[in-house]
């Protein structure tokens, strides 16, 4: 399953952050995860919660953004929503389309509870 190894660096990543901040805890992590990054979120949700036990990120809530995936013509420069990594222009049938946005996964922030 791959999301358990995505899982379990997500909070690697975070609680090496948050040990370093002095944290008592991580009460909440905010993901971008692009529709075309490759991910199923439910899937990330449900391993990470198995990966965070017994760390300081074990109660932290997980908000996930999915932003959708976006293309661009190369023939009319026309942007517009895809599914897939190959598509058709809507406007004018090109297939010289670029992927310009929905691939991203990034840590977008955490929230830590630290000690007096």
């Amino acid at each position: 399953m791959h999301e358990m190894s995505v899982a379990i660096s997500i909070v690697d990543a975070v609680c090496e952050t948050a040990r370093k901040d002095g944290a008592l805890s991580v009460s909440r992590i905010e993901l971008v995860v692009g529709r075309l990054a490759g991910l199923q979120v439910e899937s990330l949700r449900f391993c990470f919660s198995s990966a965070a036990k017994g760390t300081l990120a074990e109660d932290a809530v997980l908000a996930v953004e999915e932003p959708e995936a976006r293309g661009e013509c190369g023939d009319c420069g026309s942007r517009f929503p895809v599914s897939f990594f190959y598509a058709e222009c809507p406007v004018c049938r090109s297939l010289k389309v670029r992927i310009v946005s929905g691939e991203e996964f990034m840590i977008q922030s955490i929230i830590i509870e630290e000690g007096e």
